[in-house]
């Protein structure tokens, strides 16, 4: 699930992603690419000239190259981006379907002579769009030496239709002030849902079309368009999720695969969000209790973490905060719920979070309140996520099959103590099948949920500090990828890729040699500095 997006999410859930401001089939076959790499001085399409740049159609999908996609700000890393759209079928089982309209931008790489097998970006979310990623693939050196492929994925913020609500945003926003996981929340939640919902399907929306099975069929029909013979595909946090179904859907034509803050569809769910809460939080506890100087200032942090969740439960605590650029007091209830909310993010700010639990413990919450806030809150959140894609991928791939009461389950498995109203709604995903039966949508084929096989190259990357997928997911996958080289890097959150200088590293000599990456740098990575109050 990308950073900012715990924090857009409606229901909470991310960019299942990094910090925050709030989790996709067709077989045509490739053109074959002539001219041998090591003659050109691009990649090219199979025709000579550069990917991306050559009107295409292949059965029901037609690329043409044209402006670059929107974005919500401008992206210096797009300039010079050779830019188009793949339009494909809404809905490929309907043949009267209408189609819909992907943006598409590709970055060239920086080499002179680049190779010939590009690189896909997969976003986060569900409902990230790729294409506003641009600068975090550009920042990690993926367009070092082979061009980098975005797409806007089906829904998303400049893709035609979108399925942005920006009710839902505004409703995020408004949660910083209401008890959080309490019944009255859950009505005014399930009705922002439900008229996001009513507004899409009055538009004519096939609502059930906005998933992983369309998005994956998306995918090998941009690379059957541009005339690529073979590409690797980096997804991040959903866009890992959307990886592992197109490597089994879609297998022709992947060269390698990198996968960065693992959500595997077999398990994805309320009670795995649980477990991958309590490996993160455990991490970082675990950390602080290694230096002698936070385990002296802070000492035995999980029993503080677990007394602040349930003595906030039972009694929130009411402040007010004032954010940057805004004069304006805004108002911040802190229970239960939304400690472990905020706790799940704030993990991308591990060494401020023992002394906000201890300050929070002592009675001042304007650490956490002003942080929580300003995430939920940040103007910039409103309106760029689909959340129509959101809840396709949640309503029809993940809540039909696990049972209502999945989160209270998973959350008292992994916190026996916690208060069960606080173990009922897992982090991420408050009040996901209420809002699944609001979104009203059909299950998809319970084949959505198998385990991926396969003998692609796959470098599993996972955070040590990931409290939104966890690390334990990497060699879950890799059971059944018989070339996977798993990865952990310590003391990093959800997406590494974005914080780790290293995981990039590895990442560029799994690109470059997907048998053998290069992960040495692993070895010498130091703790964070933990803030110590005097």
């Amino acid at each position: 699930m990308t950073p900012r997006q715990a924090h857009r999410r409606h229901r909470t859930p991310r960019r299942l992603l990094a910090p925050p401001a709030g989790i996709a089939t067709g077989l045509l076959v490739a053109g074959l690419l002539t001219a041998p790499a090591q003659a050109r001085s691009h990649a090219d399409d199979g025709t000579g000239a550069p990917i991306g740049t050559t009107t295409r159609t292949v059965g029901d999908a037609r690329y043409e190259p044209g402006p670059c996609p929107k974005t919500a700000e401008p992206i210096e890393e797009l300039e010079g981006a050779r830019c188009g759209t793949l339009t494909v079928p809404e809905n490929r089982a309907r043949p009267s379907s209408r189609t819909i309209s992907l943006g598409v931008a590709i970055v060239p790489a920086l080499a002179g002579t680049p190779k010939p097998d590009p690189i896909v970006w997969l976003a986060g979310g569900p409902g990230d769009d790729a294409v506003g990623e641009a600068k975090m693939a550009v920042d990690g050196g993926l367009n070092r030496d082979r061009d980098v492929i975005l797409m806007s994925q089906r829904g998303t913020y400049s893709a035609d239709p979108d399925l942005l609500c920006p009710n839902i945003d505004e409703f995020n926003a408004r949660v910083v002030g209401l008890v959080y996981d309490a019944p009255s929340t859950e009505r005014l939640h399930v009705e922002a849902t439900k008229a996001c919902r009513d507004k899409l399907a009055g538009r004519g929306t096939d609502l059930g079309a906005y998933n992983d099975t369309e998005s994956a069929a998306d995918y090998a029909d941009l690379r059957t368009a541009l005339g690529i013979e073979q590409w690797n595909l980096y997804g991040i946090s959903y866009g890992t999720h959307l990886a592992l179904v197109t490597m089994r859907l879609h297998p022709e034509g992947l060269r390698s695969v990198g996968i960065d803050g693992i959500l595997p569809p077999s398990t994805s769910g309320s009670a795995s969000t649980w477990s991958s809460f309590r490996q993160g939080v455990d991490g970082l506890f675990k950390a602080c209790a290694d230096q002698p100087a936070c385990n002296e200032r802070y000492p035995n942090l999980p029993a503080t973490f677990a007394k602040l969740v349930s003595d906030l439960e039972a009694k929130p605590v009411t402040t007010t905060v004032t954010l940057p650029g805004n004069d304006k007091p805004v108002k911040v209830v802190l229970d239960g719920g939304t400690l472990v909310n905020w706790l799940t993010s704030a993990t991308h700010t591990a060494q401020t979070v023992p002394i906000a639990l201890d300050e929070l413990a002592n009675g001042d919450p304007q650490r956490i309140a002003r942080q929580w806030a300003g995430w939920r809150t940040n103007p910039k959140s409103i309106g760029v996520v689909s959340h129509g894609l959101s809840y396709g991928v949640f309503c029809s791939e993940w809540t039909p099959f696990e049972s209502k009461d999945a989160a209270l389950q998973g959350g008292k498995k992994e916190f026996p103590s916690f208060p069960r109203s606080v173990q009922a709604q897992a982090p991420l995903l408050t009040f996901l099948h209420p809002d699944c039966d609001a979104w009203n949508i059909p299950a998809a084929t319970r084949s959505v949920r198998d385990v991926t096989t396969s003998d692609i190259p796959t470098l599993a990357l996972s955070g040590a500090f990931d409290a939104q997928t966890g690390a334990d997911n990497g060699p879950y996958v890799a059971r059944t990828l018989s070339k996977a080289t798993v990865v952990t890097i310590p003391y990093e959150p959800h997406v590494v890729f974005a914080t780790s200088k290293c995981a990039q590293e590895i990442t560029l000599s799994f690109f470059e040699n997907p048998a053998e990456p290069k992960t040495g740098c692993v070895k010498g990575l130091e703790p964070p500095e933990f803030e110590i109050a005097p």
